[in-house]
């Protein structure tokens, strides 16, 4: 008789972080290229930014990969030729070079013109000055798809210049971290801090969707590797030092 082996939550806790740590230490890396280089320009401009977050988004986003977004998104006033600048790019099939400038508009009396700050991928590491994930999210900016985004301050001179940092399709997540709970001995669902489902071996559980069992916010604020119990019997706990939640048992 073949015994198929499974794997306890906790186990499948530390994969599902071992996914997302490796996404999180790429995008420190580039954050401290760009701290590197831009302490040493004499001066901020679009350019330079461009040259910097071009060498490793492109490469990033080319091809069959996990993220489909990479770059740079500068703090207004920051760069001394642009008010608003993005330095992003996106994977795309069609480009002979596999990625593709993302195209925005910069002015803000323009009708279509999007004041970035004001979303969540912006916001949180301008007020925590600490990396954050951010979905899924329908990405009416980039994707038009459920994404998650992972971004972290860069900072020159003691001030916040900007964000740099990747976008992930869900679909592409959930074909890494689905084979990873389906591994457990109980079924699992992958919430994000604001308990909105990530992906989960319940076909019910939609991503985006809210998760909303009993005790689960105040369980997700207080993440821990010791599981917590749920009044419904499900327990939860943290994903290492991602921000995610592992809920099992129901």
């Amino acid at each position: 008789m073949t015994t198929i082996a499974t794997r306890s939550p906790a186990d499948v806790a530390i994969r599902v972080a071992e996914t997302i740590d490796g996404i999180f230490a790429m995008i420190d890396g580039w954050r401290d290229l760009l701290e590197h280089r831009l302490a040493a320009a004499d001066a901020l401009t679009a350019e330079t930014v461009d040259t910097i977050a071009e060498t490793f988004a492109v490469p990033t986003v080319s091809g069959e990969t996990l993220l489909t977004g990479a770059g740079f998104v500068a703090a207004p006033g920051a760069l001394q030729d642009a008010e608003w600048h993005l330095a992003w790019w996106l994977g795309t099939s069609g480009s002979p070079h596999g990625a593709r400038r993302l195209a925005t508009i910069d002015d803000p009396s323009h009708e279509q013109f999007r004041d970035y700050t004001a979303l969540e991928w912006w916001r949180v590491p301008a007020t925590t000055g600490a990396r954050h994930l951010t979905g899924p999210y329908v990405d009416y900016v980039c994707t038009d798809d459920y994404t998650v985004t992972i971004t972290t301050p860069v900072v020159r001179e003691g001030r916040m210049v900007g964000v740099v940092g990747a976008d992930a399709l869900v679909d592409r997540l959930e074909r890494v971290l689905l084979p990873v709970l389906r591994a457990g001995s109980t079924p699992a669902t992958l919430v994000n801090a604001s308990c909105r489902v990530v992906t989960s071996t319940d076909a019910r559980r939609e991503p985006g969707s809210m998760l909303r069992d009993d005790g689960l916010a105040t369980a997700v604020k207080a993440l821990s590797s010791t599981p917590v119990t749920l009044p419904g019997g499900a327990s939860v706990l943290a994903c290492g030092d991602t921000s995610l939640a592992l809920v099992v048992g129901r």
